[in-house]
């Protein structure tokens, strides 16, 4: 990891000079960057939640303390990406995935339309908050912190968080808690600057070593595939090769870690795109930020990997990826 470091600071030759170029001078104009971390928020980052849903999740995230809306919107994505039509073979169902029996005791009218909707965002969402707050109530009085006591109820009952005083020793509920937690960071938006990535100069090592290479629609780069990949394929590899395992499409990877503002870019950020700036379902490009307002990427049938420029009407934001939000992302959506 020490030797990426040196490599992707040193440069050698070319292409590797002007790569070197960009990430040295946009570290040193990061300044203290380093030294400020972002901080929990109760708002929501930009287009991390659909437009449809975002006033429904910022409204009802504030419904108690135990919650906020980057949790509630951490939970629903975990759920289903939401999806409002979301099925599981547990017949859970809906955007917030309750299962029958538990909608039947804790659905509510959210919308006051006179009828309790599982397939209705606007029934479930303020369902799933109304769900959270209830558990938080159950366990009020156990020791610990009060969301992942709540979150713990959720996975594993209201009972055995009271019975062991806080999150039980469970592997599954412990996993639960820390994968929900985790990724509320992705949908919350940040009140302070981010922490650099650790592992941001080897997955810029990795790409700037695939420059010239022939994009390939779903490519992964195997050699059955030439060494090929596509936009999310090359970031994918990227990360991989320092030890971070991202979901496969851009639109998941944009949920892999906080989001810096544009100001605030540092060399290793993924950067996205798309053609609905409210809505990070519809991110259909990504790229790695290499400094100066550059990112290589792998652009499109026909083009090779390289250097573009991130200032375009359809930029999207940005990822800091971190192996904590890389973990919590969901394997894969639930089916329709």
């Amino acid at each position: 990891m020490r030797k990426a470091w040196l490599v992707a600071s040193v440069g050698i030759g070319g292409a590797l000079s002007f790569i070197a170029l960009l990430v040295v001078g946009t570290y040193m104009a990061a300044g203290s960057m380093a030294n400020g971390v972002g901080g929990g928020s109760v708002g929501l980052a930009k287009g991390a939640v659909p437009a449809t849903y975002q006033p429904l999740v910022q409204k009802w995230g504030n419904l108690c303390k135990a919650i906020n809306p980057a949790l509630l919107a951490a939970q629903l994505y975990q759920e289903s990406g939401f999806n409002p039509r979301a099925k599981s073979p547990a017949k859970a169902q809906g955007i917030a995935q309750f299962i029958p029996g538990t909608w039947a005791s804790h659905g509510v009218d959210g919308d006051g339309d006179g009828d309790r909707d599982v397939w209705d965002p606007e029934d479930a969402i303020p369902s799933a908050a109304s769900y959270d707050c209830k558990l938080a109530g159950y366990v009020k009085d156990a020791p610990g912190n009060p969301t992942k006591n709540m979150l713990a109820a959720y996975n594993a009952g209201a009972y055995a968080v009271i019975k062991y005083g806080g999150v039980p020793p469970y592997s599954e509920t412990q996993n639960y808690v820390k994968t929900i937690t985790d990724l509320s960071k992705s949908f919350a938006r940040p009140v302070g600057r981010v922490e650099p990535s650790k592992q941001a100069a080897g997955a810029i090592y990795y790409a700037q070593k695939k420059l010239g290479t022939l994009y390939l629609w779903g490519g992964n780069g195997t050699p059955e595939q030439g060494g090929r990949f596509d936009c999310s394929g090359l970031t994918l590899a990227a990360y991989r090769s320092v030890g971070v395992t991202l979901p496969r499409v851009a639109n998941d990877q944009y949920n892999a870690g906080p989001h810096p503002k544009r100001e605030e870019l540092l060399p290793g950020d993924l950067v996205f795109f798309s053609d609905d700036l409210t809505n990070s379902r519809a991110i259909r490009h990504v790229g790695i930020y290499v400094g100066g307002g550059y990112m290589i990427n792998a652009p499109r049938t026909g083009a090779v990997i390289r250097f573009d420029r991130i200032d375009t009407p359809d930029y999207f934001g940005a990822t800091r990826v971190t192996e904590d939000g890389a973990k919590a992302v969901p394997a894969k959506p639930t089916e329709v």
